[in-house]
């Protein structure tokens, strides 16, 4: 489906991104991976997404830094020729009453997890309006749905997530680019694994029970979200069929923004 296409996933060296970065390589894409890690976590993940006959090329922009993301957009211009499937993956999270929310910690949620899908899908474009064939997807969250405590910097930049893809669509109308926003629950990446862990130890409980309390409070199903199935429902945005899915927030979050 992808076939002599590009896809840039940004935060793709592992959770989410390395999710989307396989299953967009399995349709023919090449794929520039952005992300941290060690030297070889990111060749094995390198030689893992050329294993399925694609190219690749990894960038470690640091997403919060406009003049890195700039010089990886141009480095994947120079080696692919442009972006045609854009994937802003990349996110951060701190849990925090608002009042006591390190103001630095703010800026860079907002920064890595909002800023930055702005100046990819900005760089982007102008090659994918060229072409007249484009896709971004933006992952927010069911939090760019609604809201939970604690949490004010990443509702507020998943909500801005949601916003921006609603306007970029408008934008892109009359194009065959589209825009769309996957809004996940609960999927068990590190970042979550992380709250997992903080809820065991806070209230003294197994890891698998801290699971079943996280899922308890917000998720009906009860179960998490995997991250192929959101692989699996941006390989449909990608496809013929999703040519006129436009603007779109699409939550994928075992029930919890049904409530």
């Amino acid at each position: 489906m992808l076939k002599g296409k590009t896809a840039l996933v940004t935060g793709s060296t592992s959770g989410i991104g390395l999710a989307m970065a396989r299953a967009l390589a399995r349709e023919g894409a090449n794929i520039v991976l952005n992300g941290f890690g060690d030297a070889a976590t990111l060749a094995a993940v390198e030689r893992e997404i050329q294993s399925l006959g694609v190219q690749t090329l990894y960038h470690g922009a640091d997403m919060s830094k406009p003049a890195e993301i700039e010089d990886m957009m141009r480095a994947a211009a120079a080696r692919f020729g442009g972006v045609d499937v854009l994937v802003n993956n990349a996110g951060i999270q701190y849990v925090s009453p608002i009042e006591n929310f390190p103001p630095e910690r703010w800026d860079a949620i907002i920064a890595i997890n909002l800023s930055s899908a702005f100046h990819t899908i900005r760089l982007a474009l102008p090659a994918m309006k060229q072409a007249n064939w484009g896709r971004i997807i933006n992952i927010a969250s069911v939090h760019g749905l609604v809201a939970s405590v604690d949490k004010s910097a990443y509702v507020a930049a998943k909500h801005g997530i949601v916003g921006l893809t609603k306007e970029v669509a408008l934008e892109t109308a009359t194009t065959g680019v589209t825009c769309n926003a996957i809004c996940p629950g609960w999927v068990l990446t590190p970042l979550v694994q992380k709250q997992v862990d903080a809820r065991a130890a806070r209230d003294g409980l197994t890891n698998d029970a801290a699971k079943r309390s996280l899922l308890a409070e917000k998720q009906p199903s009860q179960d998490f979200v995997t991250a192929d199935q959101l692989a699996a429902l941006a390989l449909f945005l990608c496809s013929d069929a999703g040519a006129q899915v436009r603007g779109a927030a699409w939550n994928m979050d075992g029930g919890w923004y049904a409530q």
